[in-house]
């Protein structure tokens, strides 16, 4: 193949995908050190290890998270940036905040700082919803698994943030109680969120 059609190839696909990784290069049968050469002549940026996109490309307010999702796929996102992706938090993590299975190793990063915590059994595996933003998907706790979550977590994030969520999934009609009891059982927080719900319900 012409260097100046794999040169075309690589530009073409970070056009398609938005954030290009070099694993993706196998699949069009180009030589990753067609990335180089590319970052080098200002046609692709460098945004993190094996994370390249297009200098001129729209900047998305979700960047940080496809950045994650496109490293660690099987990442969940929780907490923090599970309330940012949900639309229920005024606050912008200064963390990605990731779920991953009991045992799992932090992902490495130069960019964005990474926040992981362990989920086992349910609690890693219930609740998973997938969206789509910028053309990734991202794997993310669904709202009322991820109140459930704050609650859980309280001591890591604070009780004032969960209360929040509780009311602003509420108020939003974004869950039901029955939703978020059900989940509540299943983070076995049932008898420390019990007193709020029953106040809000």
């Amino acid at each position: 193949m012409r260097p100046d059609t794999q040169i075309q190839r690589v530009l073409d696909l970070a056009r398609q995908k938005g954030l290009l990784r070099a694993i993706d290069l196998s699949a069009i049968d180009v030589p990753r050190v067609v990335l180089t050469r590319l970052t080098a002549s200002g046609q692709l940026e460098r945004v993190g290890r094996g994370l390249y996109r297009l200098p001129d490309a729209p900047w998305s307010e979700h960047e940080s998270l496809i950045t994650v999702a496109t490293k660690v796929p099987q990442a969940v996102f929780c907490l923090l940036s599970a309330l940012q992706l949900h639309e229920l938090t005024t606050q912008l993590p200064r963390q990605v905040w990731i779920a991953m299975p009991r045992g799992s190793h932090t992902p490495r990063f130069d960019y964005p700082p990474i926040k992981m915590v362990q989920f086992t059994g349910e609690a890693w595996t219930a609740g998973v919803e997938e969206v789509d933003r910028d053309g990734i998907t991202l794997r993310v706790f669904g709202v009322a698994k991820t109140v459930a979550d704050c609650f859980k977590h309280r001591n890591k994030i604070g009780l004032d943030v969960a209360l929040e969520a509780l009311k602003d999934a509420r108020t939003r009609n974004k869950t039901s109680i029955d939703e978020i009891w059900r989940f509540a059982k299943v983070c076995r927080v049932a008898n420390v969120m019990r007193p709020y719900l029953e106040s809000i319900g």
